[in-house]
């Protein structure tokens, strides 16, 4: 995987973290740098873990479905671009596990780990399949989720400020730029594999 696919996937899988950061930044009117670096921080540490912890568990049995691993990641990636595709169209008539209800966050709301751990894993969750990807097309796995994790990490607090700025309008547009970054790559994958012969 070359760097600019990885920091396309990067992207991709940060737009999550990214539309959270946002709709905590509408309420943060004070004391921007120590709450987005509390953001950013766990967003991006669970961004990393995630496709790490994916990446263990296939390794086990990469070895066994090397012939598919094509396959594997173009439906893994596609399924995961697919699903922020069609969440980026949903109504939102009431805040999910990973919407923030901007009129409850304080600066203390934030600070807290009850509310800050469940909305990193909400939102790295997808991570995790990708990291599956990573072990069937032998990506070097270190190098690509502190790529990731840092990607995370400054989008977050980029999030934190655009919330500040321009509110919550550019959230459903980031969640469906990242699904189609991931769907895109995806394809990439399966076609390039395709086109060498190189398999099913």
């Amino acid at each position: 995987m070359s760097f600019i696919e990885l920091f396309l996937v990067a992207v991709g899988l940060s737009m999550d973290a990214f539309a959270v950061s946002v709709s905590a930044g509408l309420a943060l009117s004070r004391q921007f740098l120590k709450n987005a670096l509390i953001i950013g921080l766990y967003f991006g540490a669970f961004q990393a873990m995630m496709p790490l912890l994916g990446y263990f568990a296939a390794a086990y049995f990469a070895d066994a479905i090397v012939a598919y691993d094509h396959w594997i990641a173009f439906i893994l990636l596609s399924f995961l671009g697919g699903k922020m595709i069609r969440e980026s169209f949903r109504k939102e008539e009431a805040p999910d596990a990973t919407d923030m209800d901007c009129g409850k966050i304080t600066q203390e709301f934030i600070a807290k780990p009850s509310i800050m751990l469940p909305l990193a894993v909400a939102t790295s969750i997808d991570a995790l399949a990708v990291g599956t990807s990573f072990a069937f097309l032998r990506v070097t796995i270190l190098p690509a989720v502190i790529f990731i994790g840092v990607t995370t990490f400054l989008l977050s607090i980029l999030g934190v400020k655009i919330g500040q700025i321009f509110g919550i309008r550019y959230k459903a547009k980031a969640v469906l730029a990242g699904g189609v970054i991931l769907v895109l790559i995806g394809l990439k994958i399966l076609l390039e594999h395709l086109e060498a012969g190189n398999g099913v």
